[in-house]
């Protein structure tokens, strides 16, 4: 684009002091940025253009016997064809900025805007995630308290059963103890019973 902008105002300079460049006219204000697309794409196809056509008309130039005030001809039709590029260049150029300032603009007003809700909505969601720990951490401790209690009362169960264990054992050790006296009792006297009955079935026989 500096080239071209370069070429121009070379070509300007250049151009015979007798000789005038057609007076420009700026382009049409663009209203969308689709518009503003296609201008700046046909200023560029004009340019493209002028520098084809302006090639054509150097080499048909050299061809002439007035070279010279042939090529100045030609200097300005491809100067003026550029100054109209650059007229309907510009405009959809200075839209396109414009556009995209303004979007940056609203962009960056709407932030503004939305901030205190932003805010908000980040101050409720600290809270909330403060609350649903402090909640988790309540349900933590109480399992864990239901766990000790739990461990506890199984150790109390466990040491009761081991205690009505060894009672029945000590009863029913009691009560062998007790049938094995009994019985060496019994034996006892009938032993005493049968010695007595041989002592005296002794005594006959003699």
């Amino acid at each position: 684009m500096h080239m071209r902008n370069l070429m121009t105002v070379l070509l300007l300079t250049s151009t015979p002091l007798g000789a005038q460049v057609p007076a420009a006219h700026p382009g049409p204000v663009p209203k969308t940025l689709e518009e503003a697309k296609a201008q700046r794409e046909r200023a560029s196809q004009m340019e493209k253009d002028a520098e084809q056509r302006y090639a054509a008309d150097e080499a048909a130039c050299y061809q002439k016997i007035l070279v010279n005030d042939c090529l100045d001809e030609a200097k300005k039709r491809l100067t003026q064809s550029k100054i109209d590029a650059r007229n309907l260049d510009t405009p959809a150029r200075d839209f396109e900025r414009e556009a995209k300032r303004a979007d940056v603009e609203a962009k960056e007003a709407k932030r503004e805007a939305d901030r205190p809700v932003r805010e908000a909505e980040q101050q409720t969601r600290g809270e909330q995630y403060r609350s649903e720990e402090a909640a988790k951490a309540v349900e933590r401790e109480r399992k864990a308290a239901e766990k000790t209690q739990q461990a506890a009362e199984n150790r109390q169960k466990l040491a009761e059963e081991q205690a009505r264990r060894a009672e029945k054992n000590e009863k029913r050790a009691k009560k062998d103890a007790e049938r094995a006296a009994q019985r060496a009792k019994r034996e006892a006297k009938e032993a005493a019973k049968a010695a007595e009955k041989a002592a005296a079935d002794k005594a006959k026989g003699n």
